[in-house]
């Protein structure tokens, strides 16, 4: 008899290994207001098991009774409704959201009690008061009662009353706590009985729960619920790398131990993209990472790409991946140490380069260090550097990165080029929920930003230069059409984002439906192009007369450009239309939201209330407001 191979187990393989000094780091003293970053820097390497187990138990011993003072996102309260054994996964699922940022804390319910402490109000879990819950039911309790001898029909209306018994759990959770509900994806741990033909037997536990994920994903999409892809991962990585019969019997553990820090990545991502979490922008090397050789040196006949070498075709695939990415909304940069002629040679003349200069919204491709010239197209682009995914061939360079910008995403690119797209796929950095029109455009609109600012340079004064823009603010109230825009910006802007409120798919259709609340979405429109839905405002009513503006974010890439007056100017038309006299402004401050501090003392608005703690109130009279002049039109109604 032989022994059982090793098996290879989940890696989180776009992460480099830890140096040597790193468990001296997590035994290190540090202070207590350094503690947090101290830790999420621990997160940030391929930590396996135990060493995620250890900084989960350093993360409990500093920060067990609460999250930091200094935390800028979120505190997350998850709790995972499970049918087996998950405790184990627990600390891998803290240590993943501490790698994100986020902060958050673990509820597990008593052994397959999950249905009955969701419908017990008194129940341990209506205590815990979940921000997000997570249904994570093995498949064991999923296809138990499917029997193979039954019938397709039978079996069928089987599956259909399964799925309408998930949703109606969901839609519980979602009545009694208005958090957010993931699902995980049954995993396939039962052997075939019919071989390749299994689909044929509808009522065989594998035929079953592969029909069953189908189903579940569909109700997914129609009821707002975010699904945790287990069964593509384990597709991907083999089901023995996840689920090992031997731990189901003996501890009913449905997931291997050491599969918990990817498990553990699968869904903090997840709850990172809820609170806006997800990177942006891929900043891409070119040399050796989008083309094989040096440009300068090989020439455009040398370098490898495209058809006639696996070498080169590996390389086209990557472009092909990166230029999927564009399409479905995440911004393109290049960042590269060479004469800006040859780096943008290939994109004008090569026939295989797939890339264009059309597709990239930001070009640095000089001689200065890489850092200066991420920050150059941080800044070109207007977006944060805790946006940005830094792709490089070179270990040297993504290094230096890591070291001097520790916020900027850097995967561990692999050395064979046909393993970077599945590199960066692995690491979810920009996952999302669905996407919405504005991210289907969102390169174009970057690059008519840029040219905005060209035209901004060669105009010798600003209003000249606002006039000829030609700008007009398309605005309507909150509807259906609209939704998935208004959720993705109110739950991602940060900076221009008066009290960084988030809500809901469930709160912002209600807001759709009410008559007194103040909804506004407004896009801008101007000579180079629509920039998208670039504002949200809320308001509700407080006291007789009064409006009270629960959410006012915009978009900063159309800062400067009297966005806010004829804003404010829609505002108190609204507010006017609705029987107020008077606007309530709030301003709570957050880790990146400075920026506004003096938004509404700047409109015009009066000190109402000051709060402490950076939080104050503004009030506006609409009897005495005139409107403010600008030179943006306002359509819409």
């Amino acid at each position: 008899m032989t022994d059982r191979p090793a098996q290879a187990y989940p890696e989180l393989s776009w992460l480099p290994d830890p140096l040597p000094t790193w468990a001296a780091e997590l035994a290190a003293e540090v202070p207590p207001e350094q503690g947090w970053q101290h830790l999420i820097a621990l997160a940030a390497w391929r930590l396996g098991g135990l060493a995620t187990v250890r900084l989960d138990r350093r993360l409990q011993r500093l920060f067990g009774d609460g999250p930091p003072p200094d935390l800028s996102t979120r505190p997350v309260r998850l709790a995972v409704l499970a049918s087996s054994t998950v405790d184990h996964l627990l600390p891998a699922l803290r240590v993943a959201a501490l790698r994100r940022g986020l902060w958050l804390t673990t509820y597990v319910c008593d052994y397959g009690q999950y249905r009955h402490e969701l419908l017990d109000p008194g129940s341990a879990l209506h205590a815990f008061r979940p921000t997000a819950i997570l249904f994570a039911l093995d498949s064991h309790h999923l296809a138990g009662s499917f029997r193979v001898d039954e019938s397709a029909s039978a079996a069928d209306k089987r599956l259909d009353r399964l799925v309408d018994d998930l949703a109606s759990l969901w839609s519980k959770a979602r009545a009694s706590f208005g958090c957010a509900i993931l699902h995980q994806m049954a995993l396939p741990v039962f052997p075939v009985l019919l071989g390749n033909a299994e689909h044929r037997l509808a009522g065989s536990p594998a035929a079953a729960i592969a029909a069953l994920n189908q189903r579940l994903r569909l109700r997914a999409d129609s009821q707002g619920v975010d699904i945790v892809a287990l069964d593509s991962r384990a597709a991907q990585d083999g089901i023995r790398a996840w689920h090992d019969p031997v731990l189901w019997h003996r501890a009913k553990q449905e997931l291997h131990p050491l599969a918990a820090p990817v498990y553990g990545d699968l869904v903090s991502r997840l709850l990172a993209a809820q609170q806006g979490r997800s990177f942006k922008c891929l900043v891409l090397d070119l040399d050796n990472t989008l083309w094989g050789g040096v440009i300068g040196d090989d020439g455009l006949e040398g370098i490898s790409l495209g058809q006639g070498s696996a070498l080169g075709e590996a390389y086209a695939a990557f472009q092909r991946y990166v230029l999927d990415l564009s399409k479905r909304g995440i911004i393109l940069a290049v960042c590269s140490k060479n004469d800006e002629a040859n780096g943008l040679e290939p994109f004008d003349k090569h026939p295989e380069m797939l890339l264009r200069r059309s597709d990239i919204a930001c070009f640095a491709i000089n001689w200065s260090d890489k850092v200066a010239n991420i920050r150059y197209i941080a800044e070109r682009l207007n977006i944060g550097l805790d946006a940005l995914v830094f792709a490089d061939d070179n270990p040297f360079e993504r290094n230096l990165v890591r070291r001097d910008l520790p916020m900027v995403a850097v995967p561990e690119l692999p050395e064979d080029p046909a393993l970077y797209a599945e590199c960066i796929a692995s690491a979810g950095y920009f996952e999302s929920g669905q996407p919405t029109e504005e991210d289907l455009d969102r390169t174009r609109q970057y690059q008519a930003n840029a040219e905005r600012e060209e035209l901004r340079g060669a105009t010798t004064d600003l209003e000249s230069y606002l006039r000829s823009l030609d700008m007009e603010m398309r605005w309507r109230r909150f509807d259906a059409i609209g939704q998935s825009r208004i959720v993705q910006l109110i739950n991602k802007t940060n900076q221009f984002n008066l009290t960084t409120r988030r809500s809901s798919d469930d709160e912002v259709a209600a807001l759709s439906t009410d008559d007194r609340a103040l909804t506004l979405q407004i896009r801008l429109v101007d000579q180079f192009g629509d920039n998208g839905v670039i504002a949200i405002v809320t308001g509700r009513d407080g006291r007789p007369g009064d409006i009270v503006l629960d959410t006012w974010l915009m978009s900063c890439r159309v800062l400067g450009r009297q966005v806010e007056e004829a804003t404010l100017n829609l505002v108190a038309a609204e507010a006017r239309r609705l029987g107020a006299s008077r606007l309530i402004g709030e301003y709570i401050p957050s880790a990146k939201n400075a920026m506004v501090r003096d938004h509404y003392a700047k409109l015009g608005f009066a000190l109402l209330e000051d709060g402490g703690e950076g939080v104050t109130r503004w009030v506006l009279p609409l009897d005495s407001f005139a409107p403010r002049p600008t030179f943006i039109r306002s359509v819409g109604g």
